[in-house]
């Protein structure tokens, strides 16, 4: 029996937060136990990178490339009836357009991890000394204090305004663990 278009409503799960609140863990870990894939911007962008060479400017053309990949990704596999988790640091005034777009092609829910700024700041920092090679894909201006000893604690830390919408959305505490339990995240990802 072939499945008609019309009864294909894929899952869209967006998983988001700030810089170190844990949304790539959490992201990876859900659409394994979802069983489906996983776009992942920053992932994406690295790819880029590869691809041309270079990071350019922050906000430049090879961001603008990177995410406008990232959501064409998203629309072709949802328009083929694919189930797709989706992770990235998305801001409510630059995403939430672009967010909107999808919801007709699927069912749209928000994961959205919370800790304190400076916990995230603090993780997004270790993650970044762990990784030096990460700097040649990312504008880490805080990862470059730190790795020159410099006061990184003492640097502004930057507003992240998650998308405001109606979609079903769970907010969930990454600061220990997962709260609610991951099997509680898989359950609203799947409903």
């Amino acid at each position: 029996m072939a499945i008609e278009a019309a009864t294909v409503r894929p899952s869209l799960i967006v998983v988001t937060g700030r810089p170190g609140a844990g949304k790539s863990t959490l992201a990876h870990a859900l659409a394994r136990a979802v069983r489906c894939p996983l776009i992942s911007r920053d992932e994406i962008k690295e790819g880029l990178v590869h691809g041309i060479g270079e990071l350019g400017e922050p906000g430049g053309e090879a961001q603008q490339r990177a995410t406008d990949a990232f959501f064409d990704a998203l629309a072709v596999l949802l328009g083929r009836g694919v189930t797709v988790v989706a992770e990235a640091a998305f801001q409510h005034h630059v995403w939430a357009p672009r967010l909107e777009s999808l919801r007709g092609s699927a069912r749209v829910r928000l994961v959205l991890c919370e800790v304190p700024p400076g916990v995230a700041r603090a993780r997004h920092v270790e993650r970044g000394l762990a990784d030096p090679a990460r700097e040649q894909f990312h504008h880490d201006h805080v990862v470059r204090v730190a790795r020159a000893g410099g006061d990184w604690r003492a640097l502004p830390i930057g507003e992240y305004a998650p998308p405001r919408t109606d979609l079903p959305t769970l907010v969930v505490d990454t600061a220990a663990g997962y709260r609610p339990a991951f099997e509680e995240i898989v359950a609203f990802a799947r409903a």
